[in-house]
């Protein structure tokens, strides 16, 4: 069991110590509840452009290229990323380099910068970003589910935001005003996590953490709506169509026995070769070379997302017949063995996932930040060891029988909403 503690700094930032046995590394992670849900309608992708911009540099590390430098200097990695509900960064360092990995990133990230000539140049690299991202019909499946789940809710809208927004909208003072608005350490935390032998308990690692400005508290975020379900089809002429089903489940996403429950419900719908989708959709019936299943808990809405890459003239068969599957386990439920193979296969991965400090420091943040619940991973993988059969029962019974709808590829509407 991993040893953890957590003490409150005098900005009002959460900090938590998780030691984890056997590891010659460190990751330091700072995460705050500011994704791209916080965004009003002007500002999608602001949170996003936030991200690409701390890295240009702060007060000790003043530029990219001193940001960077100082990065290899020590034998780190750096990286950050933003969903609809969180903004994290991170960096994973050897232990002896514990100090000054944590220097570097409480500098850049917690003083930064923002310089005007350096955001104007990061116009350009973000809206590339963008491009690719639309020529991938993969990636334009997963934009086009969310906004037939959410509609013009801000979970609705991808992370990246219009190009328009990154050409022509962000200036520096808005950029710094969304920052200011929410980044709030309140809301947010830091987490020190591998092998913390080279952070002692002298108030330095404190010190440097409290270079996040306290700020007032941002208020609530818009809610999720309710289920609305829709169909999209973005239209192309092409031998491959990318195919995405969301359902809502029934649980309270604050519920952790719940969620893992969800985990084990998904992964033998379709999170292994084992699940019933692999099974029949590609093994049996080779209707499709990628199908899987997702389960996802937004900080108050979950959603259980099915998809499929797959010929053209499969398409709505595979459709079909996922929905049915759904159903029979609505109907029916999972057998017995079912469950205690998701149940071993989920607990297994996860196990594996938290042999590295950057994954169980990102789980860390998931936890505290949307959740306001334990950190500890050891935990996590228990309580998807004691999922029930009648629990994952229950979650299957619970699955919507209403669904959204998206796909890429030579189909219409009227093609789908008639399968």
């Amino acid at each position: 069991m991993p040893a953890i503690s957590q003490t409150t700094l005098a900005n009002e930032m959460p900090l938590y110590r998780i030691s984890v046995q056997g590891t010659r590394a460190v990751t330091l992670l700072v995460a705050f509840d500011a994704g791209a849900r916080t965004e009003r309608p002007e500002e999608n992708g602001a949170a996003h452009f936030l991200e690409h911009l701390v890295f240009k540099g702060g007060e000790k590390y003043p530029s990219y290229r001193d940001v960077n430098e100082a990065a290899e200097g020590i034998g780190a990695v750096l990286n950050a990323y933003t969903s609809h509900d969180l903004v994290a960064f991170h960096i994973t360092a050897r232990a002896q380099r514990a100090r000054e990995a944590a220097d570097l990133l409480t500098d850049f990230v917690g003083r930064p910068r923002i310089d005007p000539d350096e955001l104007n140049r990061e116009r350009g690299v973000v809206v590339q970003e963008i491009a690719r991202s639309e020529d991938q019909p993969a990636t334009v499946a997963e934009h086009l589910i969310d906004e037939a789940v959410f509609g013009d809710h801000p979970l609705g809208r991808p992370v990246l935001g219009p190009a328009e927004h990154i050409r022509e909208s962000f200036t520096r003072d808005s950029i710094v005003a969304f920052r200011s608005r929410q980044w709030s350490p309140s809301r947010g935390a830091a987490f020190a996590v591998g092998n913390l032998s080279e952070l002692g308990e002298n108030g330095q690692l404190d010190e440097l953490f409290g270079r996040f400005a306290p700020q007032p508290d941002p208020g609530e975020y818009e809610p999720a709506p309710s289920l609305s379900p829709r169909v999209l089809v973005r239209e192309r002429d092409s031998n491959q169509s990318h195919l995405r089903m969301s359902y809502r489940p029934s649980i309270d996403v604050s519920d952790s026995r719940q969620r893992a429950a969800l985990v084990i419900y998904s992964t033998l719908l379709g999170g292994s070769m084992g699940s019933r989708l692999f099974d029949e959709i590609r093994e049996q019936r080779g209707l499709a070379y990628s199908v899987h299943s997702f389960p996802h808990a937004y900080a108050d809405v979950p959603v259980l997302q099915l998809s499929a890459g797959l010929e053209s003239g499969k398409c709505v068969e595979a459709y079909r017949r996922m929905r049915e599957i759904v159903t029979e386990l609505r109907e029916q439920g999972p057998t017995e063995a079912e469950v205690e193979r998701a149940r071993a296969y989920a607990a297994g991965a996860r196990a594996i996932a938290f042999e590295n400090t950057g994954a169980v420091a990102r789980h860390a943040a998931q936890q505290t930040v949307l959740y306001r619940d334990e950190v500890d991973p050891d935990r996590t993988i228990a309580l998807l060891d004691q999922v029930t059969s009648a629990e994952v029962t229950e979650v299957a019974a619970g699955v919507s029988e209403q669904l959204s709808v998206a796909c890429v590829g030579p189909h219409t509407v009227e093609e789908l909403e008639s399968a």
